[in-house]
């Protein structure tokens, strides 16, 4: 993995006001390079995965409980495949794309044509909150712009009204030159005078990633929205970043967990295994010795 640049920190910001507005503001730069590095991104892929994370991380941080993650899956039928961002509540995401070399000539606007990469398909947000069942919400993507989508997710999903904008900047070498965006959501009772203000606020920020470019911070940028708006209590900071987690242990229940016939199958055809983090490429060997133990941990669990 090359050396990063020397990049500002990644940094999140919670604001709720008087008037019952919740606003969320990411800088997101490090983390979304981190993801191009790992999965060697093509500009458009490093756009909408790092658009999906900076999401996701916001997302997370509303989640409760310390384990509680949240999920967001583009299922679309566009070439770059399924694309996935998870979070949990610290703000801590991992992403992962199906085909991580897609190229598209740019949009109607000359902008890298994400919604062309992603395609039509549908959005699923799965809430694993520690309870047997995720909940899980599903609507159609809008154009595949990741925060249109969400957008419409929230409205559609959950009834909250919610204003999503999102941006990356990738350099001419392919790297992340600034990520970050907003989230901005109507609780209810919000009069309609405050409903109001907010929605001229976000209609006065016309490019995330310029804002970016000029270097406007999480707190100035939620300050931006909330103009007008009375805070309710301190802004909140909370640096996100890109966590993957994965583990040899991990790696190795996932082979018991395939069952005894597999694992039997295994030893008999290749003697050996790899298993591939989707997440962040980490690879973990074993051996016909290592299989071998791992099959009797799974014959005695079955």
């Amino acid at each position: 993995m090359s050396e990063f640049k020397n990049y500002m920190p990644d940094q999140m910001i919670r604001i709720n006001t008087k008037e019952g507005v919740r606003i969320f503001t990411c800088r997101s730069t490090k983390l979304a390079q981190t993801a191009h590095q790992y999965h060697q991104t093509s500009p458009i892929v490093t756009a909408a995965l790092g658009r999906a994370l900076t999401a996701a991380a916001m997302m997370g941080i509303m989640q409760k409980g310390e384990r509680d993650t949240i999920s967001l899956q583009f299922r679309g039928d566009g070439p770059m495949g399924l694309l996935c961002a998870v979070s949990d509540s610290k703000g801590r995401v991992r992403g992962s794309v199906a085909n991580p070399s897609v190229y598209l000539p740019p949009n109607k606007t000359g902008k890298l044509d994400v919604g062309g990469a992603v395609g039509k398909g549908t959005l699923y947000v799965v809430r694993d909150l520690g309870l047997r069942e995720p909940y899980i919400g599903q609507t159609p993507l809008v154009n595949g712009e990741i925060a249109e989508d969400l957008t419409y997710y929230y409205a559609a999903s959950e009834q909250t009204p919610t204003a999503v904008g999102l941006g990356v900047l990738v350099g001419t070498d392919g790297s992340v030159l600034c990520s970050g965006g907003f989230l901005a959501q109507l609780m209810p009772g919000t009069s309609e005078e405050a409903t109001s203000l907010l929605e001229q606020n976000i209609a006065k920020i016309t490019s995330v990633t310029q804002l970016l470019e000029e270097g406007i911070t999480p707190l100035e940028l939620a300050r931006l929205l909330g103009d007008g708006l009375k805070e309710a209590a301190d802004p909140e900071e909370i640096q996100p970043e890109y966590y993957c987690g994965c583990s040899r242990e991990r790696a190795e229940k996932a082979l018991i967990s395939v069952g005894t016939e597999e694992l039997q199958s295994i030893l008999d055809e290749d003697h050996k295994a790899e298993l591939s983090c989707p997440y962040c490429d980490q690879k973990y060997q074993f051996n016909e010795e290592e299989l071998n133990r791992l099959l009797q941990i799974a014959k005695k669990e079955s």
